[in-house]
């Protein structure tokens, strides 16, 4: 794995954010959302750390959904897209 390059790092970011918005939205429609916060911070080039917070808070109308378990399920929906781009970014290196 090469040493990550600060585009690199600003892409692991929007990766992680988009991956986590695009499964809270297929479980909740935005209508049903009050509060919606994602934060991907990164530190060191290699190796990597990430860290991954998903905040969210839904209306009233969504009082039998659990926001815990959403915000869980969407951060590892994160750092599976982040492990899936690094793994590119291997590969490519590697040519």
């Amino acid at each position: 794995m090469p040493e990550l390059t600060s585009d690199q790092m600003k892409e692991v970011c929007e990766v992680a954010e988009e991956a986590a918005r695009k499964y809270l939205l297929s479980k909740v429609a935005s209508s049903n959302i009050t509060t919606l916060n994602i934060t991907v911070d990164t530190q060191g080039t290699k190796p990597i750390n990430v860290n991954v917070d998903v905040e969210i808070t839904l209306s009233s109308a969504m009082k039998n959904h659990d926001a815990e378990k959403l915000t869980g399920e969407a951060t590892k929906k994160a750092f599976e897209s982040i492990e899936a781009y690094l793994r590119e970014l291997g590969c490519t290196s590697r040519r």
